[in-house]
């Protein structure tokens, strides 16, 4: 207890060090505890990853307001995420999973879905017809997604399936 006295003494002014302190119990001077909670107050750290880490509402509303700058964006950082896969693994291995008998049909509606994305917002510049082929790409990419999972497609298959199996 000594050395991690002695080991907070070494940084003081670090404030979440002076937040630590107070979880374990340790005495924090006033100087410090009135800056602790200050900063307490101002924001919290899933206040900092809620604002750094998900859509703000200027950018879910370019889905909505400008979806042929989105399917660009969307399509072209699916295409990122595509080339950075075959960076790590290999452009031959990359190639041979995509081409695996198991999904083979989830690769083809995934290149054909951002194809399609791109020639609606490219070509077309068409707002509705972009937004769909952005779902589209979307369903596209979690179906191959889960197929890189044992199961997964199965599972989410009976769910889908329970879920919508109504009778009217």
């Amino acid at each position: 207890m000594e050395r991690l006295s002695e080991a907070f003494d070494k940084v003081k002014s670090y404030q979440p060090v002076e937040k630590m302190k107070m979880l374990v119990g340790m005495e924090v001077d006033d100087e410090e505890s009135s800056a602790v909670n200050s900063a307490a107050d101002d924001s919290s750290f899933m206040d900092e990853f809620n604002r750094n880490c998900t859509l703000s509402t200027k950018q879910s509303m370019l889905v909505f307001f400008n979806p042929i700058k989105f399917g660009i964006a969307f399509t072209l950082g699916n295409l990122l995420a595509i080339g950075s896969t075959a960076f790590l693994i290999g452009p031959k291995r990359q190639v041979a999973m995509m081409l695996d008998p198991v999904r083979i049909y989830a690769t083809a509606l995934y290149l054909a879905s951002m194809i399609i994305a791109l020639f609606c917002a490219l070509y077309v510049h068409n707002k509705l017809l972009t937004l769909l082929a952005i779902t589209l790409e979307f369903g596209a990419l979690t179906w191959y997604s889960l197929s890189y999972i044992p199961f997964a497609r199965s599972m989410v298959s009976r769910v889908l399936v329970s879920c919508f199996d109504t009778e009217f």
